[in-house]
């Protein structure tokens, strides 16, 4: 289990980041904010994917009126079973705080980008957050940073006798932007625990060298993300890279994988990667857990991999009833293998698994149930029995926690 790195408690309405508590998932509508009823479908759809904090775009008086009708509504939908709501704002964030401050009470955080905000919007954005008792994400974009820190580092670095790289000295500008600017926000009132910091880029090795160094420097509650992580695999396997690298160096508290939205896939898709990532790392369960073997040539039919998408869909299709009414079974491991090799021995480390015949194998499957050997399925119907027995597994166990000390082991 990896050991959380401590920093302080942010409340962002109901949600608590930081100080250890639970990775928070966030995500981001791509609705018109002044469309009222598809920011609200898509705030929940996101909230019921997993994300408990939800930024919205608060980018003119429209959006800034439109945001406490949005949250009205949601709770009308949901009562208090809702997100965290936090107001994405740029250039003239201030403005429209002064302009609707109904907009500035219902918002549970602020985001504030120090590189589109000179410095009275700053300040009015903070003085704004201490008088409405609301946190403020500082986040610092590398495709938005004050141009004046970059360009002061950059002139240092020119005089020194042994000048680093101009990556890095980018890395060096992120990291003194977002850490002057919290420290500013300190300086104005603001306290340590009413402050996020994040510092996105869209390289990968820029963004665990920024993280790394203000971890290092400091103890802020830190949002972790790419700024723009692209679009399918590219945005997938970049993000998970990133975020596993840092979580696994025990810094973050909170995290966004950002997708480019395709017409195929709902936005929601970044929202499941977060909990890919987090379950992977064993930062948290979702989902029972399913291993199954890549499949090689000891393994000469595809059988497993069918039963292994079965098991899957049927995860996906009951998991909303089972965690109602068998609390706990996100935590199950379950196995389907494809050969003799490394099948009872992945079996045996599962709560339940099956060992499906492999190339110069016999024509039977061997059922593991939490480490020991129960039954021998052969013939035709291998997958609906085994099915079978996971379900009632799962009722067993969840219901009397007993089902593996009363199964009949046929051997």
């Amino acid at each position: 289990m990896i050991k959380r790195r401590l920093t302080p408690v942010v409340e962002v309405g109901r949600i608590k980041i930081g100080g250890g508590n639970p990775m928070v998932i966030q995500s981001m509508t791509n609705t018109d904010t002044s469309d009222i009823d598809s920011t609200v479908s898509q705030v929940l759809a996101l909230y019921e994917a997993g994300a408990q904090v939800v930024r919205m775009t608060v980018n003119d008086e429209d959006a800034a009126k439109a945001v406490p009708e949005i949250a009205e509504k949601l709770k009308k939908i949901n009562g208090d079973d809702i997100p965290a709501l936090v107001g994405d704002f740029h250039f003239n964030g201030n403005v429209l705080l002064k302009k609707v401050p109904e907009c500035a009470e219902v918002l549970d955080k602020y985001r504030i980008n120090p590189g589109n905000a000179d410095d009275q919007n700053f300040r009015e954005m903070v003085e704004i957050a201490i008088k409405h008792n609301k946190p403020v994400r500082i986040g610092v974009n590398g495709g938005s940073l004050d141009q004046k820190v970059l360009d002061n580092l950059m002139d240092l670095n020119a005089k020194s006798p042994e000048p680093l790289s101009a990556d890095d000295i980018f890395v060096k500008s992120m990291v003194k932007s977002a850490l002057n600017s919290a420290r500013l926000a300190e300086q104005y009132g603001l306290p340590k625990e009413k402050i996020i910091v994040s510092a996105k880029i869209s390289e990968v090795n820029q963004v665990i060298a920024a993280y790394s160094q203000i971890a290092e420097a400091s103890d802020y509650t830190l949002h972790l993300g790419l700024t723009e992580a692209g679009s399918g695999l590219q945005g997938v396997i970049s993000s998970s890279v990133t975020l596993g690298v840092l979580l696994h160096q025990n810094i973050g508290d909170t995290i966004r994988v950002s997708l480019t939205p395709s017409k195929k896939v709902p936005r929601t898709e970044e929202v499941e990667v977060c909990k890919h990532i987090l379950q992977s790392l064993d930062l948290t369960r979702y989902r029972p857990k399913v291993t199954s073997c890549p499949g090689c040539g000891r393994t000469t039919s595809t059988f497993f991999q069918e039963l292994a998408v079965r098991v899957n869909n049927l995860i996906d299709e009951k998991l909303t009833t089972w965690k109602e009414i068998y609390p706990g079974v996100e935590d199950l491991k379950i196995a389907v293998m494809g050969c003799v090799v490394n099948g009872p021995g992945e079996s045996r480390n599962s709560d339940i698994a099956i060992s499906l015949p492999g190339k110069m194998e016999k024509a039977q499957a061997p059922v593991y149930i939490e480490g020991e050997l129960v039954k021998w399925l052969k013939g035709d119907n291998i997958e609906d029995e085994f099915v079978t027995m996971l379900e009632d597994y799962i009722k067993q166990r969840f219901e009397t926690q007993s089902f593996a000390s009363t199964a009949k082991r046929i051997i």
